[in-house]
């Protein structure tokens, strides 16, 4: 005699959307870490002798540049961080 037990189609939807947030937040989490490192690249007290003054510009939309930077080096492999917070954040969620 074989016996299977399966979970409800609601019960799975919300595990495989519950693994999605904590992925999501994960990447984003990694995607801040990466902007916070390159801030200090951006920063320059002296405009005329940083490598990438773009004048009141790029003062202006500087953060925005950085942050879309930080997501494209996150989406491309970033520093390697996201699938150890994944894991850590779902071990935590299983452990309440």
């Amino acid at each position: 005699m074989h016996i299977t037990m399966t979970m409800p189609q609601s019960a799975m939807q919300g595990s495989s959307s519950m693994e999605d947030k904590t992925m999501k937040a994960a990447r984003d989490f990694e995607s801040m870490t990466i902007n916070q490192m390159l801030q200090p690249m951006f920063q320059s007290d002296d405009d005329d002798k940083n490598m990438f003054s773009g004048g009141a510009g790029e003062k202006q939309f500087k953060p925005m540049i950085v942050e879309q930077i930080a997501k494209q080096m996150e989406d491309n492999g970033g520093l390697g961080l996201t699938d150890a917070i994944d894991r850590q954040m779902l071990a935590m969620q299983e452990a309440k």
